[in-house]
């Protein structure tokens, strides 16, 4: 009794003698601050004391930081109904206003500020004092402790305890191949997943990697709607032309989010991945998740129903969290401007364009995002979430501008590796033991523009094809001459002059032709089925035969009336679906799979009239973008098909050996079996393959499903990562 009695003393002391150092050191801010902004002073206009003065800042430091312990935390949640975004700017002007309270309730009555001075000392003062005590809370375990259940959703407090099985955490690494994973393992930047693999002097492995195949759709709509609700049927890339609906569907438009995902429940008639407790953060879908934090899918909603509070108090009860994140996105933005200006000046190739709105971009995908994201994780382990799915999408903004192996990517990859560790701490605090499970949803494959090698898009090359009038920009080029030319010999006609059309049979159609990384799909709205290549053939005789044998092209595929389905490329080649395994023609560059890939994509209801894959060199492993991309991923063609899958060892194995991994609806099984794994001890069925004991979906069901991506705030928190872990962002 006595020693525990000791042990609480000592407590207390520590945290009177943490409390102490962070009022002086408060304190010394205010009094280095008056001195630097003269719109703040101290002292009255006649001038006083040394003494008087260091009074005066001692007495405004600790009235302030009263205020910020109590005041703070129940305005927050007076404005709770305040969207994220916005109270994220609120944070610094309420807490200024604390600040003038603090100053005018100071009893030597002398200290004044400017309101637009308030904000800024105000900002400083809450920084420094968070960073002093968590600097001194890193050597007691008990104040971390104390740190990181501050994190967990005060709601959950009056719920009985959370059981004792396992919790598991899904950690989506957004756009991190297999090899790329590897690779920044090997050369050190990840120590994390190294430990985890038990590499080098790490010890013996905790995890296993596996690869994995995507579907050809190789994008995170695609992906991470059959992982999170078990089916992509009918997703073909991130953007299409939907006949039926008579719109274009966009992964990251909110309103296709929700219609893929309604599509994908009626599809599976199950709610998804996360229905039993889960939490969804910084997804597309919600994945039937009860608490959301920047899910897409239901940022359009309106309603306190729709909208998360997981991390959102915790964060903004803490001023300092959103000057941190601010001076990070500050510091992230400046980073990209200064990286892009390098690479212009010294000629780097491939390049893109990285201007205009792409720093703020950056800034909020690599620092807002990922802490947002980190500190809803944290908050859900700590309650004793049961299932967490977590995107953080930093690297994979960062390689679509920078390259997938750029040094602008390697460091988001240390950064990222930082995060997991962060979020293992926060496990060993937790009410209940956590597997992590750490995976990706694509990778990407490097390789110029098409636009940029050719000097025209895929867009002005179907215009040609058609006969329809193209830019003159690509009319000047070679591929632009070259297209013209073929439309000619195809036709036999003469170009029409002034108008530049062909006369053909009837009016030529005006194409949708819209890009997925190196997937473009050409839709004719005016047709209200898919056409065939009969058809394609009769009303624009040019135009497949211009897409087949251009060089920056792979294939195409496209519906047929003998065939059902046949592969077309160049030199003539057309090879219908059911043969491609004997003979894969144009698809022998793409390795094993691609053939099942383009089949499955063939059987959707909504798949475009034309289906055009990029040129790729499995050399290299290059591929020409749609889109203005040096690192892409969308279609079929090196690294952006090659995800990994990084698992616990006490999690029954992904696939037998010698199996392959393939398909996001895999992976939904495997991920499945793992959660109902985790709620007993399981017996292995002799004979029964791990991935194959989950209940097959049933395709046979004919419900459509689309495809989304990008972030969404929407009542959904700011946060930062536990500043006791070290975070080179600012």
């Amino acid at each position: 009794m006595r020693g525990v009695r000791a042990g609480r003393w000592r407590r207390v002391a520590g945290q009177m003698g943490r409390s102490t150092a962070v009022w002086a050191v408060s304190t010394v801010t205010m009094l280095v601050l008056a001195g630097l902004l003269p719109d703040f002073q101290l002292q009255s206009a006649d001038g006083d004391s040394a003494t008087r003065i260091a009074v005066t800042a001692a007495l405004g430091a600790g009235a302030f930081g009263l205020l910020s312990a109590l005041v703070w935390p129940l305005l927050v949640r007076l404005l709770l109904l305040v969207p994220a975004l916005v109270l994220g700017l609120l944070v610094f002007f309420l807490n200024g206003s604390l600040l003038l309270v603090a100053l005018r309730i100071n009893p030597s009555g002398d200290s004044e500020a400017a309101p637009e001075t308030a904000v800024i000392v105000a900002a400083v003062m809450s920084a420094v004092a968070s960073a002093t005590g968590a600097a001194l809370a890193v050597r007691d375990d008990d104040a971390y402790r104390r740190r990181l259940y501050r994190l967990a959703d005060r709601r959950r407090r009056a719920n009985p305890p959370c059981p004792a099985t396992p919790g598991t955490v899904f950690l989506q690494l957004d756009g991190v191949g297999h090899d790329v994973l590897l690779d920044a393992v090997g050369k050190g930047l990840m120590p994390t997943v190294a430990r985890l693999l038990g590499t080098g002097d790490a010890g013996p492995p905790t995890h296993r990697l596996t690869e994995w195949r995507t579907d050809w759709s190789s994008q995170t709509g695609a992906s991470q709607l059959g992982i999170l609700h078990g089916s992509n049927h009918g997703v073909p890339a991130f953007r299409w032309y939907d006949k039926r609906r008579g719109e274009i569907m966009v992964c990251n438009r909110p309103s296709s989010a929700a219609e893929l995902q309604r599509r994908a429940v009626e599809h599976t008639r199950d709610g998804g991945l996360l229905s039993a407790d889960g939490a969804s953060r910084g997804n597309l879908f919600s994945g039937g998740a009860g608490e959301l934090a920047l899910v897409l899918s239901v940022s359009a909603r309106r309603g306190r129903e729709h909208r998360s509070r997981a991390g959102y108090f915790a964060y903004f009860s803490d001023p300092a969290n959103a000057v941190r994140t601010a001076l990070s996105f500050v510091a992230e933005a400046g980073r990209e401007i200064g990286q892009s200006v390098r690479a212009r000046l010294r000629g780097q190739r491939p390049r893109v364009s990285r201007g205009g709105l792409y720093p703020l971009v950056r800034a909020f995908a690599t620092v807002v995002e990922r802490d947002v994201v980190v500190a809803a994780v944290m908050g859900d382990m700590l309650a004793g979430r049961t299932a967490v799915y977590a995107d953080l999408v930093a690297y994979d903004e960062v390689a679509h501008h920078s390259g997938p192996a750029s040094r602008d990517a390697e460091k988001v990859l240390q950064r990222l590796d930082r995060s997991l560790a962060l979020i293992e701490k926060v496990a060993e605090h937790a009410p209940r033991p956590y597997r992590i499970v750490v995976l990706s949803d694509h990778g990407q494959s490097p390789g110029e523009t098409f636009r940029a090698r050719y000097g025209l898009t895929l867009a002005d090359l179907v215009r040609a094809g058609c006969g329809l009038p193209v830019p003159r920009r690509a009319r000047r080029t070679r591929s632009g001459a070259e297209a013209r030319a073929a439309v000619r010999a195809a036709l036999r006609r003469p170009v029409e002059e002034g108008r530049e059309r062909y006369r053909t049979a009837e009016p030529p159609s005006e194409p949708i032709v819209l890009a997925s990384g190196n997937l473009g799909l050409v839709s004719f709205p005016d047709v209200p089925h898919r056409m065939t290549k009969e058809e394609i053939d009769a009303r624009h005789p040019a135009l497949l035969t211009t897409l087949a044998n251009h060089p920056g092209i792979g294939f195409l595929l496209v519906a047929g009336e003998e065939h059902g389905g046949v592969v077309l490329g160049a030199r003539g080649a057309e090879i219908p679906l059911d043969r491609l395994d004997d003979d894969p023609g144009p698809l022998a560059a793409f390795g094993p799979g691609a053939a099942d890939a383009v089949r499955r994509t063939h059987g959707f209801p909504n798949t475009p009239d034309i289906m055009v894959n990029s040129f790729h060199d499995p050399a290299d492993g290059e591929v020409l973008a749609f889109e203005e991309q040096i690192g892409s991923h969308g279609g079929l063609g090196g690294a952006q098909g090659r995800p990994f899958l990084l698992s616990p060892l006490v999690c029954s194995p992904p696939v037998d050996d010698g199996a392959e991994l393939v398909g996001a609806e895999q992976v939904h099984r495997v991920l499945r079996r793992w959660l109902r794994e985790a709620d007993g001890p399981q017996v292995p069925v002799p004979g029964v393959s791990p991935v194959t004991d989950a209940a097959p979906l049933d395709d046979s069901r004919s419900a459509l499903v689309d495809d989304p991506r990008s972030a969404a705030l929407d009542g959904a928190p700011f946060a930062v990562p536990d500043p006791t872990v070290p975070d080179k962002s600012v």
